[in-house]
């Protein structure tokens, strides 16, 4: 089953708001930075999900389309060593 995107990135509280704008921004600009970025925004959808600010389907969602979207298992070794 396939869920509405746009519905499942709606209503999420400000903090994970500006860390998944901030990891869009630097994997957009190739920041040396995104290793740590993408553990702020991991922590962030961890912390929104314990506290049931999102939705376990948010989490699998947000999860998959930006803590794993597309990468294989040693993306970051290759980001770090380019």
């Amino acid at each position: 089953m396939k869920y509405n995107e746009e519905a499942l990135e709606k209503c999420l509280p400000k903090y994970l708001e500006k860390d998944l704008k901030n990891f869009k921004e630097g994997k957009k600009n190739k920041s040396k930075f995104l290793d740590c970025l993408i553990c702020e925004l991991q922590d962030s959808i961890n912390c929104a999900y314990v506290d049931k600010e999102i939705t376990e389907k948010q989490c699998d969602y947000l999860y998959r389309k930006y803590i794993y979207g597309g990468m294989n298992s040693d993306w970051l070794y290759k980001l770090r060593n380019k």
